[in-house]
């Protein structure tokens, strides 16, 4: 699925050798990946292709990648084919990380399924601000190495919202978690004792 999202949300991108911020649209950002998913597979984007994959209008297109040629995130003339800058790249990269990382967040933590996941990761891939995606991710590999928390949180969770409440016994579930802690505290056969 590819994100057309046409409105007016902002989010801030840094400038080629420069501190000083510049907004890029949700609809420029989505162009942006989509000419970065087309340069990785044909080496070189066409505006023909961004229409293709976006189900926008040419014409729409030609005025999207002015904007992105005007801010240099794109080398761009009319009837050429289309690359992109470094800075275009690092860009579009930013963009897709936003995506894929609340997708991810959206399937493993919240347990929904592939195609919202990626319906929300359109829409809020352009409003979040990089500091909430962070601690998503940070969230996510938290509970991956807490020993309170691991996989079968992720799935007791997942079970939760899909059956509207817990199926199993909290009691059990805190006996088991101690039980473990215990087993992996405890030395093994043939172990040194101090």
């Amino acid at each position: 699925m590819n994100c057309v999202v046409i409105t007016d949300i902002s989010c801030h991108e840094t400038m080629k050798n420069s501190s000083e911020p510049f907004e890029l649209s949700a609809s420029l950002e989505d162009y942006i990946e989509a000419i970065y998913h087309i340069v990785e597979e044909k080496l070189v984007a066409r505006s023909k292709d961004i229409a293709a994959r976006l189900g926008v209008s040419r014409a729409s297109v030609t005025e999207a990648l002015r904007a992105l040629a005007r801010k240099e995130l794109i080398n761009y003339a009319p009837y050429e084919a289309i690359t992109m800058t470094e800075q275009g790249k690092k860009v579009a990269e930013d963009v897709i990380h936003r995506h894929e990382s609340l997708r991810h967040f959206f399937m493993e933590v919240l347990a929904i399924d592939s195609a919202t996941a990626e319906e929300a990761a359109c829409k809020v891939e352009h409003a979040a601000p990089p500091v909430v995606i962070s601690r998503m991710i940070d969230f996510i590999a938290f509970l991956r190495v807490c020993p309170r928390g691991g996989d079968e949180l992720l799935n007791g969770f997942a079970q939760f919202t899909t059956h509207g409440g817990l199926t199993g016994d909290c009691d059990n579930c805190i006996t088991d978690i101690a039980e473990k802690e215990t087993e992996s505290s405890t030395p093994g056969p043939g172990a040194q004792a101090e």
